[in-house]
C-alpha cells in the first residue's frame, strides 16, 4: 500500500517535468550579432531559433538535433551548422574498395548545415576520419563519440573562429574546419 502511494506521488511529480521545454545552450556568431539555439517543446516538436538582440530573425520548426548537440550560426545569421558529438551509428555500408574493411556504423551523419528553408548539406564521419583512424572512434551501444573536447573525450572542443569558421579535432587528433 505504501509502495503504491509512493509510486503514484512520484509519477505525479514527474509528469510536469516531462512536459517542460528544454533548450540547447545558446551560441553566438563570430561577430556577436546573432545567437542560435534549439528549443524542444515536446518529443518530436522542436524549433531552431536564430535571433538578434532585438528579437527573433528566423525559426525552423523542425527537430534538427537535440538539446545536447552543438549549434553554430554564421555571421550573417542565414546558416547554422549542427554537430552531433554523440552521433547515432549508421547502418548502411559504404560502397567502394577503399571502404571494404570499414564497418557500416562509420557511415553516420555527424554534422548538418541548415538555412531558413531546411537542410542544405551534411557531413558524414568518413569526411573527417580516415579508414585507418576508425578504430579510435569510441562506440557506446547505438551511438559513437568522434569529437575531441566534448563528452569526456580529452582535447580542445569545437570553436568558432573570428573568421567565422568552425574548427575542431576528431579522435584521430586531426584538425578540421567547417565553413558557412
Amino acid at each position: 500500500m505504501l509502495r503504491s502511494a509512493l509510486i503514484l506521488v512520484l509519477s505525479l511529480v514527474a509528469l510536469p517535468a516531462l512536459g517542460q521545454e528544454r533548450s540547447s545552450r545558446a551560441r553566438v556568431s563570430a561577430n556577436g550579432a546573432f545567437t542560435v539555439r534549439l528549443v524542444q517543446h515536446a518529443a518530436g516538436k522542436c524549433t531552431l531559433e536564430v535571433a538578434k538582440e532585438s528579437g527573433p530573425v528566423w525559426t525552423l520548426k523542425q527537430c534538427v538535433g537535440g538539446v545536447d548537440d552543438l549549434y553554430f550560426v554564421s555571421n550573417d545569421g542565414e546558416r547554422v551548422w549542427v554537430m552531433f558529438p554523440l552521433a547515432p551509428k549508421g547502418t548502411v555500408k559504404l560502397p567502394g574498395k577503399q571502404y571494404k574493411k570499414v564497418p557500416a556504423w562509420a557511415n553516420t551523419v555527424v554534422a548538418e548545415e541548415y538555412g531558413r528553408e531546411g537542410r542544405l548539406q551534411e557531413r558524414r564521419l568518413m569526411n573527417f576520419v580516415s579508414p585507418r583512424e576508425v578504430s579510435e572512434v569510441r562506440q557506446l551501444g547505438q551511438h559513437l563519440k568522434w569529437l575531441e573536447g566534448v563528452l569526456g573525450v580529452p582535447g580542445k572542443g569545437p570553436r568558432l573562429t573570428d573568421a567565422g569558421r568552425i574548427e575542431f579535432e576528431t579522435v584521430g587528433s586531426k584538425s578540421h574546419q567547417l565553413t558557412f
